[in-house]
């Protein structure tokens, strides 16, 4: 993690006014830069913690009901689990899925990002945290590790092998959602890691104000237009959820987090949340 240079643009400043293009050509120039303010040097603690307490809250039979990951895999499929990390940065998140079992696909717009993600990878790679847990009776890994495929490409185009909405400005919320719901597999698993949640709408972006409502209202309305007003969502005036939309089968606060996500008063204001497929009967 970078800290900003005395005087320098805020990251709100340096992104207003850009194109869609020029949006995602920032994104490396500031990886260039080495103006990496958001990076927080380590995986996420919330996702750290749900990998190794509670795996069938990623299992596709669980009815229990973790940057945002994709997974997949079915235990009556003998394909290892997958999941795909979109916006990975340095692939902290990458490193820990693969360690709990998944082959990962760590995506990334910047180049300059998935080069410091394979040098993270190349130095810190077998760092505790990234290594399979240990049976404390057979001192066996309890699971194979997983595969890591580092990915160039867009997330909302079909040119890949196909801390991350709150990157993307509020006219991009439609088409975040939508795509998720394409690239989710029947069975699979969206996790979100949410944040900033208490960051006032009106404040613009990026980070981008994310509370609850925001993945609460998009995911299961994918690819609609929902009403805002100054990036602040209108709730009463959303629309009946169609049948094709993802569902919340898990949603809590975690215990632990990074220091941003957590208020003066020492209180995580995360969230993370886990959707599936809705169930139509």
């Amino acid at each position: 993690m970078s800290t900003p240079k005395p005087g320098a643009p805020s990251l709100a400043d340096r992104f207003k006014g850009l194109t869609r293009d020029a949006y995602n050509a920032r994104w490396d120039d500031l990886w260039s830069e080495g103006a990496t303010s958001w990076d927080r040097g380590a995986p996420s603690p919330a996702l750290v913690d749900l990998l190794r307490s509670d795996p069938r809250c990623c299992d596709t039979h669980s009815r229990l009901g973790p940057s945002d990951v994709v997974v997949s895999g079915d235990r009556s499929d003998k394909r290892p689990k997958r999941a795909l990390v979109p916006g990975c940065g340095r692939g902290y998140d990458v490193l820990a899925l693969a360690a709990a079992g998944y082959d990962v696909y760590g995506l990334e717009i910047s180049q300059n990002a998935l080069l410091a993600a394979r040098e993270h990878e190349r130095l810190h790679g077998q760092d505790r945290i990234y290594r399979p847990r240990m049976d404390p009776f057979t001192e066996e890994p309890m699971n194979r590790e997983g595969k890591v495929t580092w990915l160039s490409g867009d997330f909302f185009l079909d040119d890949f092998l196909k801390d991350f909405l709150s990157a993307l400005p509020v006219s991009m919320r439609a088409a975040w959602s939508k795509r998720y719901s394409e690239l989710l597999e029947p069975t699979g698993r969206v996790i979100c890691l949410e944040w900033p949640s208490v960051k006032p709408a009106k404040t613009g972006g990026p980070p981008w104000s994310l509370p609850p409502k925001v993945y609460l209202s998009h995911l299961p309305r994918p690819g609609q237009e929902l009403p805002y007003d100054e990036d602040d969502l209108l709730e009463n005036e959303l629309g009946p959820e169609p049948d094709d939309g993802l569902e919340c089968i898990w949603r809590i606060q975690p215990t632990k987090t990074h220091a941003a996500g957590v208020g003066k008063d020492g209180k995580v204001t995360d969230w993370l949340s886990i959707w599936r497929h809705k169930v139509v009967a």
